[in-house]
């Protein structure tokens, strides 16, 4: 390059350089923003909770047939505990699932049921069934399996006398329940004969035992003891009934059976009392029998389960089971949301314990160990898994159809301790 270029650049150069610090000042650049993270309006206090895996709880009643009424009414009080009781489950991690299943009322469906049931190691803790014939022998498979069940029904003493850690109930007993409506019959009504009738079923038979034992022992002439599993055409029976005409029919069964019964009796001319105990607490008994338990001598049953209306504590449970079923808790809803609830707290206290899902033996022994308020009362169980002290009822039937059963009168109820084994 010759002198000449070089020394135009240089002169160009400096030009620019005076231009540019006598000018305006060039925009100024803006600040770089620092970004902070946002303040939650809402800030987590705990972290995530972590899965745990799932935990099944199992109910068995019968969900379809004669006796489906109260085998769902089971179910779904059951159902409801889950869904009102099961957040502190859920909260630590547990996805609490019900599993239900249809027994029939049949002691071979319910024992394969049983051997299902105990097969699937997510579930921990069972509730049911309706039927004492149900439960005797599918119990067998939840022993043998370790898997404890509350029972919201059953009554028959073989129940828990054979001393299985994993059986359990919440209601009383037929040794104390027949001999009270026993007593009834002779103190209140003054009975001086009694035909006994039973379904041939552990339950009813052994109802009808208890009952036929403390009539005897009050000098009461027994002038039938009849086991029958007709269902619709009673008249062999009816027949011989109307001619000895006895002050009390006892029937020891099932509503579905008894209320056909009770209806072709009075219709042949019977006109003295029917008794029973709980088997007969279900709205279709009226809706069956209509108005022959009414008219005559009338008809009461004792139970071991009162209507909602007996316990302070279930009004709301009757208020939020009526608007989730559509339908009035019929007899056990109460007493299945109580089983199901010891099985969710006996889970909790027993996966606190075990810091982690517990087995089906901790379950089973934090359910023995339990101290609960329930809806019906506060539940603790004996050795054997029976309430130390049951409550029992006598009920005075006023209904003649389905919806006037609320209109039954309890005429009396008592505590009584539990015979052990």
């Amino acid at each position: 390059m010759n002198k000449r270029l070089l020394a135009l650049l240089s002169v160009l150069v400096l030009a620019s350089m005076v231009l540019a610090a006598c000018g305006q000042p060039p925009a100024a650049t803006e600040a770089p923003v620092v970004t902070e993270a946002p303040v939650a309006t809402e800030a987590p206090t705990e972290a995530p909770v972590v899965s745990m895996g799932t935990i099944k709880i199992a109910t068995q009643s019968p969900l379809s047939g004669g006796q489906s009424l109260l085998g769902v009414a089971i179910k779904q009080g059951a159902e409801l505990a889950l869904e009102q009781l099961g957040g502190e489950l859920a909260a630590m991690g547990y996805d609490v699932q019900l599993a239900p299943y249809d027994d029939q009322a049949t002691p071979d469906v319910g024992v394969a049921n049983a051997k299902n049931i105990v097969a699937d190691s997510e579930i921990l803790c069972g509730v049911g069934h309706l039927n004492s014939g149900v439960m005797i022998p599918s119990s067998e498979e939840y022993h043998t399996a370790g898997l404890a069940f509350i029972s919201p029904a059953n009554t028959n003493p073989v129940v828990t006398t054979r001393g299985y850690l994993e059986v359990n109930r919440v209601v009383g007993r037929d040794d104390v329940q027949a001999p009270a409506a026993e007593e009834y019959a002779f103190s209140t009504l003054g009975a001086k004969s009694v035909y006994i009738i039973h379904d041939k079923t552990a339950y009813g038979q052994g109802v009808a035992e208890f009952f036929r034992v403390a009539a005897e022992e009050d000098a009461i002439t027994v002038v039938d003891f009849v086991g029958t599993e007709e269902t619709a055409n009673f008249d062999a029976i009816v027949t011989p009934l109307v001619a000895a005409a006895p002050d009390v029919v006892f029937f020891a069964g099932i509503y579905n059976q008894a209320g056909v019964f009770f209806k072709q009796a009075r219709e042949a001319g019977y006109e003295g009392t029917f008794l029973g105990t709980d088997g007969m607490d279900s709205s279709d008994l009226a809706d069956l029998a209509g108005d022959a338990l009414t008219s005559g001598g009338g008809m009461a049953y004792t139970t071991v389960a009162g209507p909602v209306s007996a316990y302070p504590a279930a009004a709301t449970f009757a208020t939020d089971y009526t608007a989730k079923f559509g339908a009035a808790p019929e007899a056990y809803a109460a007493q299945a949301y109580d089983a199901m609830g010891i099985c969710l707290a006996s889970i909790k206290a027993a996966a606190e314990a075990a810091g982690g899902t517990p087995t089906r033996a901790q379950v089973a022994e934090a359910i023995r160990a339990i101290s609960y308020e329930g809806l019906t009362s506060t539940i603790a169980f004996d050795e054997i898994g029976d309430l130390p002290l049951a409550k029992y009822f006598i009920i005075k039937v006023n209904a003649t159809s389905k919806d006037t059963w609320g209109s039954n009168e309890i005429i009396a109820s008592f505590d009584l301790a539990s015979p052990g084994k």
